[in-house]
């Protein structure tokens, strides 16, 4: 078998047929939609024909993509992986449209909502017709969520919800809104339509990382809510916990789309830009930079894949999602770095990838979980010894 550059170490011949034609109907969607038209998106702050996107991901089936019934595709943890991927290779914000989308709001009321919630909300938004997003974070509450001051009190047979939520992933296009808030009964979660009076939703701006992504505070002032607005299956952190991993998971691959991008640029450009009579990708330097990164992204699939495998398995533990997510970010960002290199003072021009991964992934590093909280999380389990508190 020859090498292949791009496959250097023939991860291919792991995945099954239906697992490559899916990854590359993502991929083809991205070239065709994002690609030629991110840099300027990027430059401009904005993601224009955000709900024309959502229904063209809703119908390629990539909105709830793991998830079963419901107008869900059904699909394997091993193939979500793959268009997440994807995804990220053209832009971390539409990874992360789907990823909220999907892996948060969907899955919470998936996994935890009655069947009229479900009924309700899941096949609007697994056609991408309906938005959604997921309030956990708060202002000033970020990686100790049990802190949080939102609060949900009981009004005769409705809920009164107050509070704030920051940093919202399309927070100011969702139709739902799933609200993690204090509650007299413990942490509970909420389905709150976003029409719902005492409900608003400003978008963030002034960001340098996700800019091709709406990003929201969510404000809910004496927000009145039915008794079947919450979510009936948890109480307790473990229910937004249990939402993030299975988000968490999709940046262990997404993040490699970033890294694979960026590496990309790199190699294309060492072959041809040329420095004192050749190529710069025939200088040692150069070559070392390129093996370096080749490494540590084929290896950052790889450990995507088997995490995949022991997701689709159910023997995925949360332990080893915060492997895969500290691992890969991490990485990421270095092979980003190192790309932008190579590419001397063209690494910062948006005609290229490199520099828009580089700052969109400053934000993944930090979302779902910080690098710290993931080393704590590791720390623990290699010890057994709890350094949180």
């Amino acid at each position: 078998m020859p090498f292949v550059p791009t496959d250097p170490l023939g991860i291919d011949e792991l995945l099954a047929p239906e697992d490559l034609a899916i990854r590359d109907t993502v991929r083809g969607w991205a070239a065709d939609r994002v690609l030629p038209h991110i840099a300027g998106w990027y430059e401009s702050g904005e993601l224009p024909g955000m709900r024309e996107l959502a229904r063209e991901l809703g119908a390629l089936g990539a909105l709830g993509m793991s998830l079963e019934g419901y107008g869900c595709a059904g699909a394997s943890a091993v193939q979500y992986g793959l268009a997440c991927l994807e995804l990220e290779a053209a832009d971390s914000g539409i990874r992360s449209l789907v990823s909220v989308q999907g892996s948060l709001a969907m899955y919470a009321i998936w996994k935890y909502g009655s069947e009229e919630q479900k009924q309700r909300w899941l096949p609007g938004m697994a056609a991408g017709e309906l938005i959604g997003c997921f309030g956990l974070t708060e202002p000033d509450v970020g990686s100790d969520p049990a802190a949080m001051r939102t609060y949900a009190k009981r009004d005769g047979t409705d809920w009164v919800l107050n509070g704030r939520k920051m940093w919202i992933t399309n927070g100011s296009v969702a139709a739902v809104a799933v609200v993690w808030a204090q509650t007299d009964e413990g942490i509970r979660g909420f389905a709150v339509p976003t029409g719902s009076a005492g409900f608003s939703a400003p978008e963030i701006k002034h960001k340098w990382s996700l800019r091709a992504s709406v990003t929201s505070e969510l404000v809910m002032d004496d927000v009145r809510l039915p008794a079947d607005a919450v979510l009936p299956g948890v109480t307790g952190l473990k229910g937004p916990l249990g939402c993030l991993s299975h988000a968490r998971y999709g940046i262990i691959w997404g993040a490699m789309g970033a890294a694979r991008a960026s590496f990309e640029a790199a190699l294309d450009y060492a072959r041809t830009r040329e420095q004192f009579g050749k190529p710069i990708g025939g200088f040692q330097l150069t070559q070392a930079k390129l093996a370096d990164m080749a490494l540590e992204l084929h290896k950052g699939i790889l450990l995507a894949h088997h995490l995949g495998r022991r997701m689709d398995a159910g023997t995925l533990r949360p332990e080893q999602i915060s492997f895969g997510k500290l691992n890969n970010v991490r990485e990421a960002i270095d092979i980003c770095r190192t790309a932008r290199t190579v590419l001397g003072a063209n690494g910062i021009s948006l005609e290229y990838p490199v520099m828009r991964h580089a700052t969109n992934l400053e934000s993944v590093l930090t979302y779902e979980g910080t690098v710290e909280m993931h080393q704590l999380v590791l720390g623990k389990a290699l010890t057994g010894l709890d350094a949180f508190r």
